[in-house]
This record gives C-alpha cells, structure tokens and sequence, in this order.
C-alpha cells in the first residue's frame, strides 16, 4: 500500500514538472515532422511545471486527466512485482513511465500526436493506461525474475495464492465506480462526444465487466469442477479494461462480446505466461491490462459503430496503434528499466525476501500475527 502511495506522488510530481509538456493536449503547440506533405506531431511542446497553463479551460482538464492517468498506469507494475521489488526502485521506474513512457503514447493517442491524426480512438486509456502500464509490468516480471519458490527445480510453478480474498473482491467494486467516471471524463475530452453519451458509456462499462466476470467463472468451472475467485476478480477488471478503448463507440451488445473475449483471455493468457513463459506475475497485471487492453483496442476497430463520423479507416489505425505498443513502446520501457537496473538492482536481496518487504523495507510487520515463511519453505 505505501508503495502504490509513493509511485502516485512520484507519478504526480514526475508528470506535473515535465510529463504534462510532453503530453500536450490538441491544438496547443507540438514538436512535428512534414511527411507527404502533412505535419504529424510527435510530442508536445509546452512549458514544464504547468507553466502558462490556464486554469478552468479544456487544456486544464485534459491536464487534470493526465495527471490521474498517470498515477493509474505507474501502479499497475506494482502487482507484477510484488514481493522482491525495492520501494526505492518501483519509485525510480515511476519516473520514467511518468516522465516520458505514458506522456509520448498519451500525446500520439490524446494530444493531437500523429495516431489521433490517424483516427485512432482510446476513449478511457485501454492502451494510453492499461497497455502502457501492463508492458511495464511485462518488463518488470523479465528483469526481477520469478519470486523464490515459485518454480520448482524442473521449471513448475506452485500457486501463492493471496492472503484476503474478500480484499480483492472489494476492490472490484471500488474498480467499477472508480471506472465509470473514468471512462466517462476520457471520452468526452479525447473522443468528441457529448456528455449525454455518459449513459452508454456507464451501460457499456457494466455489461463488459459483467460478461467477463460470468466467461471466467464458466470457465473456470468447466475446467477445474470450482469457480475460481481470484481469476474471476482478474475477468471483472479485464473487462473494465478492454471496454475502455471503444466504451462511447460502440453499441451494448457488442460491449458484452468485448467482456467475454477479455475474461476467456485472461484465464488462458496467465496459465500460457507461467507456464510457456516462466513469467511470474502475482496480480495478473500482464494479463487483465496488457493483454486485454490490446484486446480492447483491436475489438473498439471491429465493433466500433457509433463513432463520430463512422471513420471508415478505424480499424487500420487501431491496428497502428496496437503495433505501436508492442513495437515500440515496449522494447522502450524494457529497455529504460533494464538500464535502471544496471545503474541500481531492482529486485530486493534475498535477506529481504526471506524477511517480507514489511520487514525489510519498513521496519515493521503488517501482520505481526501472520507468518508469511518459514525456513522449509526457502530450502530448494
């Protein structure tokens, strides 16, 4: 919890000096380049601190929005690196998701950057948000590496599985609210709808967090003879994140489609990266923001039928875009961290495993009544 705290403050103070100048909004001033005769704006060109921003008008919100966005897209990491990475280095790799990661994609996707020039649509930040935070995670789980325990000698993974259960359903409620509003204030500043479409955009995002939540319990009893909760926690926010890309652009039906295809993703694509890829992601961020965001994006380029205009040319751009994230913004954001890492270590010593990061970090124990290991546990 400290940790999610400390990367929203460094997110805030990150995106406030210089993110927000990156990012822009439309219509003010951008860095761009003139191919074929046209001006494709590649990053913003404000002033850093907030400089000269007036307060009250649409950049200001559009501001406010990016300031909040990226506080969301810094947390996500922090489940695929839960139990051996350093506070001091998820703190260090918020800066340079916040200071350069999510502004450059924010400002091609929401601030006039070449992809909006493209027509591509990401209403509420499936990809601006999730994917970008969802690859950093990615990269994260490749440079920390597995926690101990988690595979055996011959490359199995074992279940560690959370110690509140309630905790997490909970917070798929405060998810659903907190998205509502989400998905509502992205459309209407970065995707030219009215605030009447409010109503859709609310209908949408509950039918896709619904229908994934049902594909996951389905599927999962099918599979396994019990309905698995955390799987059907990860479905519910699956949805939320899939149906953010298209929320205001498409119709209720194909909102539901949206969530089943995101649930049924999410329980193969965790049980495809663990075991095919030894990637050892303890919230399943990869997976619920990653992977369905993608899905959210492509799907908003299918099913898209109530989009200004009806851009005829949607689903290329939303194509661009998707091979834009994993072509380039991933291979950035490994890349930044993996320098990180080399300058300073991100993964915590083994001490400091074998302790809990309450203990090794803090000093003090969350759960002084709860032992989290015991010595048999760490012997391989």
């Amino acid at each position: 919890m400290l940790s999610a705290l400390c990367v929203i403050a460094v997110a805030a103070m990150i995106y406030f000096a210089i993110g927000a100048a990156w990012q822009g909004s439309s219509g003010q001033p951008a860095f761009a380049w003139h191919v074929a005769g046209r001006d494709w704006n590649w990053i913003g060109a404000g002033r850093f601190f907030l400089r000269g921003l007036e307060l009250g008008g649409w950049p200001s919100l559009a501001t406010l929005f990016g300031l909040m966005s990226a506080g969301l897209a810094a947390i996500i990491p922090l489940g695929a690196g839960a139990d051996r990475w350093r506070l001091g280095a998820s703190c260090a790799s918020t800066v340079l998701l916040a200071g350069w990661t999510f502004p450059l994609f924010a400002h091609w996707a929401w601030g006039g950057g070449w992809l909006a020039q493209l027509g591509f649509i990401d209403s509420g930040g499936a990809g601006v948000i999730q994917v970008v935070g969802g690859l950093t995670a990615l990269s994260i789980t490749w440079i920390l590496g597995s926690r101990r325990g988690k595979f055996s000698p011959e490359g199995v993974p074992s279940a560690l599985p959370g110690h509140h259960a309630v905790f997490v359903l909970l917070g798929c409620f405060l998810a659903w609210l907190g998205w509502l509003g989400l998905n509502a204030a992205g459309a209407i500043l970065f995707t030219s709808v009215g605030a009447s479409r409010a109503v859709l955009i609310a209908v949408n995002t509950t039918l896709a967090a619904g229908s994934a939540t049902l594909s996951v319990a389905a599927i999962t009893r099918a599979r396994f003879g019990k309905t698995d909760a955390s799987l059907c926690a990860n479905g519910w926010v699956a949805g939320l994140v899939a149906v953010s890309a298209g929320c205001a652009v498409v119709r209720p039906a194909a909102a539901v489609i949206i969530g089943m295809i995101a649930g049924g993703l999410v329980v193969y694509s965790v049980e495809w990266l663990e075991l095919h890829l030894a990637v050892d992601d303890p919230g399943g961020s990869v997976s619920v923001h990653a992977v369905a965001g993608l899905w959210g994006l492509l799907a908003t380029g299918l099913l898209g039928a109530v989009a200004p205009g009806d851009a005829p040319g949607l689903w290329l751009a939303q194509l661009v875009g998707i091979a834009t994230l994993l072509g380039f913004v991933l291979p950035l954001t490994y890349g930044l961290n993996w320098i990180l890492n080399r300058v300073s270590a991100q993964r915590v010593a083994v001490e400091g495993e074998r302790q809990g990061l309450d203990l090794y970090e803090l000093g003090a124990g969350a759960y002084p009544d709860f032992m989290t290991h015991n010595d048999d546990f760490w012997q391989r």
